[in-house]
């Protein structure tokens, strides 16, 4: 079914989570209420109490123990974001709510520094913003990634960070400053070089020239910034994987990673109504090459296949993928940051003289 596409908005439906113990539908009740239009959904941001930020993980697909996420929700409105699922925690939709209702986490910068600074803590990357874009428009009033990026400067404590945002290059001095001593990695997501597509799939996210700019600002202040082509979607993105690396390469970017889609929960039924929305004529094609590449479901949540897919289609991108980061001369994607340098925070902020 094809529903009405909201303006500077990614998702065109907005369903209930998956626990949610009522379902909301617009019905006309003899007013001509069901024809009347509504109003502009309008971007709120709710303070949330937070007792700690860093999440640890063991998952062998990832290179990272800890990961730090300072918003829920995101204002980009990418509709094949994989963390929408995650609103629905919040009795939350993972739909418009996801990218209109937002939660920021003000105290992050002192959470970090208060678990930094325990006895136990061993120094290990931190994964910034990898659920979330930390870097999406909210950043730019509350600057709540910049505190965090300061109290890692200040530890001398290795970070990675993932965006699509080219509000990064706001924190450059910080981010030379940890570059100087192998404490950063940046990558800059490129889904499509289309803008017309880009503008469908990630609505209030930079432009892919303007990620491009940025991934080259980045290098050329010596901060390595690598490409995650991400999510590779069939029949609409997939003829690019080659074109995005070049022009990642092209700007600076030694390192490339990529990501076929995934479509958790109910994100299987946001994906396929924009597509059915969006792209019509396409959308059986996408669906019928996704479960192929799925093992004949529309999603695998399984470890080793969920990020790359299984069968002949996802083995044959696979061998693009690396056929084109040698010929490009791409390292491996993930750099040994260093994390003998790290100097544990003293109470109230004060560094430890020993």
């Amino acid at each position: 079914m094809k529903h009405e596409i909201n303006k500077g908005r990614g998702a065109t439906l907005q369903i209930e989570g998956r626990f949610e113990s009522v379902v909301r539908e617009r019905v006309d009740d003899g007013w001509g209420t069901a024809d009347e239009e509504l109003p502009p959904f309008k971007t709120t941001v709710t303070t949330e109490k937070a007792k700690s930020v860093l999440q640890r993980q063991d998952s062998p697909d990832l290179a990272f123990e800890y990961s730090m996420n300072v918003y829920r929700g995101c204002e980009h409105g990418c509709i094949y974001c994989y963390a929408r699922p995650s609103h629905g925690y919040l009795n939350l939709s993972p739909g418009l709510d996801f990218e209109t209702k937002l939660f920021a986490k003000p105290d992050a910068a002192a959470l970090l520094r208060a678990e930094l600074s325990k006895p136990s803590y061993r120094c290990s990357p931190i994964a910034l913003g990898v659920n979330t874009d930390s870097y999406q428009p909210i950043e730019r009033d509350l600057k709540i990634v910049r505190d965090v990026l300061e109290v890692l400067a200040e530890c001398r404590h290795p970070v990675s960070i993932i965006t699509k945002s080219a509000l990064i290059e706001r924190d450059l001095d910080l981010l030379t400053q940890l570059a100087r001593d192998n404490l950063v990695q940046v990558f800059i997501t490129v889904t499509t070089l289309d803008a017309e597509v880009a503008r469908k799939l990630e609505p209030r996210a930079a432009s892919p020239r303007r990620r491009l700019q940025a991934m080259r600002t980045l290098n050329e202040a010596g901060v390595p910034c690598g490409v995650f082509v991400a999510p590779v979607i069939p029949f609409l993105t997939d003829a690019e994987l080659e074109g995005v690396l070049q022009a990642a390469q092209e700007h600076g970017a030694r390192a490339a990673a990529y990501s076929l889609l995934r479509l958790p929960y109910e994100l299987k039924d946001l994906f396929k109504d924009w597509l059915f929305t969006h792209y019509p004529l396409k959308a059986n094609h996408v669906m019928s090459r996704l479960r192929e590449m799925r093992a004949g479901k529309e999603n695998d949540a399984n470890f080793g296949s969920r990020f790359h897919g299984t069968g002949l289609f996802a083995q044959l991108l696979a061998q693009r993928f690396q056929l084109a980061c040698e010929r490009l001369g791409f390292d491996w994607p993930q750099v040994a940051l260093d994390t003998t340098q790290f100097i544990r925070p003293g109470p109230g902020g004060q560094q430890s003289l020993f």
